[in-house]
């Protein structure tokens, strides 16, 4: 298979038409090679516009999904960031080629092994990845100046809020099925955020313990 070719085709037929032009996004596409972060079965469809199963009940999200999250965070390089739920390591891998470091948390110890691999295959240097509950954040290293949340929460866990700093961004899908929506959420400072909606979309749950909530 022409991965080449069809990384290509990805940007061009699935991230474009999604109103994805930031050129730094579109690079680090092109640079993280996303075939080697599916298991092997699913290589021939790393590319393919669907969510593809990584095990423990998880999934990589649709490429556009991800790229719009991206884009829509405006990572800078000085950026600190928090990832909640690391499933394969792509998104990880795609954070961390914008941003300074990435401290990324996930529950399954299972894909905290294959995450970690992946990521160490790709000579991705500037990313931990963490065991744990992501919902509480991760509070040793906090504040960020970002925070993405690679799955669907019924509501916004107050802990993460608590570790934003004030001009941060974080993005997560919010709702319940067959809608949800993919937000930014910018702190304000003196405890302000704006929230806006960024896409409607579908993701799976992250599996997390019951957390309070901050009311948009």
């Amino acid at each position: 298979m022409d991965f080449e070719h069809a990384r290509f085709n990805m940007i061009e037929q699935q991230i474009r038409p999604w109103d994805v032009l930031d050129p730094d996004v579109l690079n680090a596409l092109r640079a993280v090679k996303r075939e080697l972060f599916v298991l092997p079965a699913h290589q021939a469809l790393a590319f393919s516009d669907v969510a593809l199963p990584i095990g423990c009940g998880q999934c990589m999200l649709e490429p556009k999904v991800e790229a719009k999250a991206l884009q829509a965070l405006g990572i800078k390089h000085s950026d600190s960031i928090l990832e909640i739920g690391t499933g394969s390591g792509y998104m990880a891998a795609l954070l961390a080629a914008r941003g300074e470091w990435v401290r990324s948390i996930e529950i399954e110890p299972q894909l905290v092994q294959f995450a970690a691999d992946n990521l160490a295959r790709n000579g991705v240097d500037n990313v931990i990845v963490e065991e744990g509950d992501g919902s509480a954040g991760w509070t040793s290293r906090a504040p960020y100046d970002v925070i993405m949340v690679s799955g669907a929460m019924r509501e916004v866990p107050q802990a993460l809020l608590d570790q934003l700093k004030p001009g941060g961004r974080m993005f997560l899908f919010i709702g319940t099925a067959p809608v949800m929506t993919g937000q930014l959420i910018v702190n304000l400072g003196e405890g302000q955020f704006r929230s806006s909606a960024v896409f409607e979309t579908l993701a799976p749950y992250l599996r997390t313990d019951q957390v309070a909530s901050f009311a948009f």
